[in-house]
């Protein structure tokens, strides 16, 4: 296998803006260039001074202790915890010490690269910022969506292109689940990786993870420890009763009052004036009631507190007996669990996806209303990885990174342009012509006025012919450069995978298997998060 040594010296590293890539929103982009229209939605900008600013400003009113006593007890059968993780849980009990968070659902064995890249960003920012405040503590946090219900979307993965899925009728919070019919697509998961050192060593992990701990929530929390537990992250499973009822106050009055439906509305149609459309759609409650095997909406019909799809229903006076007593079965929907992240962690930032950042812009109001601080927020680190092969091939092609984000049939006609000994473009043709049939429509028209039209038909079909004819001779010049058109296909389904960007589809199984544990160690190194750079390994 690979040894350190040798890997470095072959990775390498590109950076490229994001709107030179051509595959993010313009409200990324907008976010990014720091649009004045943007401001009345955030906090502010991300750079080390608006740090400066929030660490002074930010006054947590949660609670350290319990914060500190939950993760214990969620890690207590975690036996591989390294002294920085130790040490980060035990910081968050001091006013000096601060989270950098990211979330996302419990995609099986990870699911796609962005995950590990939302992480790696955040935990870097947290180094960046301990270097520059040296004077307080900085906790990357990983947010498990333990209580999304959405399977369909966690359910699977793609390793080399081959989709791997478990086949489960799921009812409630994924995190809840029973891991126990994950065999078949944990056995098709390890037959992918091979067999090697690292193949095996990333097939003992997700065995354990998956066969030893009896819930989702548990086997990602393993998963994920095993992998970024050396870094420091803190992994937090926010579908707890402790945590729930520091929130609870919050949970009444938002479902009574339905101010987050109110608050989220009114900012989301500023924001579509302003050309930025709402990436989620608030309720008049925001949130789902939860048990072992439902989690289900919570409507207001009739004087009652409905429970959608069952016969459960509450008075008011009811539904507040029961947030008091059991706040764990009200679970906050998209639009409320950003609120409930920043009551419960002494939070600085979110690392997210455009996506994400999309709807957090709709959500500062609401944080204004309950008067919470509202972090600042983070675009994560968007990559490719390309292996020595690509890179070869590229540099064949006379084709740099920037390049391959051009569609592929432009690609491979400007190669063939490019590469030809033969004029393919009929335009030089066809600009003649068009003279002659100027000269054509005007001497038709003197004889019969109406014989104009006859002629710009005729010369409508021609174009279309001679559009068709030059169509033709690209088609065999093509073939003339078989083996460079199967090159560019080849970069193209491996960097962008189904036609997306590779971090958005592919799993990191075999970019694991062959460079082991320092392939995450590279993207630590080559991460920068407060750059806004998209960034290619090679």
């Amino acid at each position: 296998m690979m040894n350190f040594l040798y890997f470095s010296e072959l990775m390498k590293v590109k950076y490229i803006d994001y709107d030179e890539t051509r595959c993010f929103s313009s409200t990324v982009i907008r976010y990014l260039n720091q649009e004045e229209s943007i401001k009345p939605f955030v906090n502010q900008f991300p750079d080390l001074e608006s740090f400066k600013k929030i660490i002074a400003e930010r006054k947590f009113e949660g609670n350290r202790a319990e914060l500190f006593e939950v993760l214990n007890q969620q890690y207590q059968n975690i036996s591989h915890q390294p002294e920085i993780l130790k040490s980060n849980i035990s910081a968050l009990q001091a006013e000096q010490t601060f989270t950098i968070t990211t979330g996302h659902q419990l995609n099986i064995f990870t699911g796609p690269l962005y995950f590990i890249f939302k992480i790696v960003t955040a935990i870097n920012l947290a180094k960046q910022l301990k270097k520059e405040f040296p004077e307080q503590n900085f906790v990357p946090v990983y947010w498990m969506a333990t209580e999304d219900h959405d399977f369909e979307e966690i359910n699977h993965t793609y390793v080399g292109g081959k989709k791997i899925s478990w086949k489960l009728d799921a009812l409630g919070a994924t995190g809840r689940l029973n891991t126990k019919t994950i065999t078949q697509a944990l056995n098709e998961y390890k037959g992918v990786l091979g067999i090697s050192q690292n193949a095996e060593k990333l097939a003992s992990i997700v065995s354990k993870a998956y066969a030893d701990f009896n819930t989702l929530a548990n086997a990602t929390r393993f998963l994920v420890n095993e992998l970024f537990g050396e870094y420091g992250l803190v992994i937090i499973d926010a579908d707890d009763a402790k945590l729930k009822n520091q929130f609870a106050g919050i949970i009444e009055k938002d479902i009574i009052q339905q101010n987050s439906f109110k608050n989220i509305t009114s900012k989301s149609n500023e924001l579509t004036a302003i050309d930025i459309h709402a990436q989620v759609n608030p309720r008049e409650i925001n949130f789902f009631y939860l048990t072992d095997d439902l989690r289900e909406r919570i409507v207001f019909e009739g004087e009652k507190y409905q429970i959608l799809n069952t016969e459960i229903s509450f008075s008011e006076q009811e539904l507040k007996e029961e947030i008091k007593l059991q706040p764990e079965r009200f679970s906050p929907n998209v639009v409320m669990r950003p609120l409930y992240q920043e009551v419960i962690l002494p939070n600085l930032a979110y690392v997210g996806g455009g996506g994400e950042l999309a709807y957090w812009l709709q959500l500062k109001s609401n944080f204004d209303f309950y008067n919470i601080d509202f972090p600042l927020l983070i675009l994560r680190n968007s990559a490719m990885l390309a292996d020595e092969k690509v890179a070869n091939k590229l540099q064949k092609l006379k084709l740099t990174f920037n390049d391959i984000f051009e569609g592929t049939e432009s690609l491979k006609k400007a190669y063939v342009k490019l590469n030809s000994t033969h004029e393919l473009s009929l335009q030089n043709e066809w600009e003649q012509l068009s003279e002659i049939f100027t000269q054509l429509k005007d001497r038709a028209s003197k004889i019969d006025p109406t014989l104009k039209s006859s002629t710009e038909a005729v010369e409508i079909r021609l174009k279309k012919a001679i559009d068709s004819l030059e169509k033709k001779l690209m088609r065999a010049e093509k073939r003339n450069f078989s083996e460079a058109i199967s090159d560019i296909d080849k970069v193209k389904q491996q960097l962008f995978p189904g036609g997306g960007l590779q971090e958005r589809k592919e799993n990191f199984a075999l970019f694991y298997v062959k460079y082991g544990d320092n392939f995450i160690a590279e993207l630590i190194k080559n991460f920068d998060p407060l750059a806004f750079q998209f960034t290619i390994l090679y």
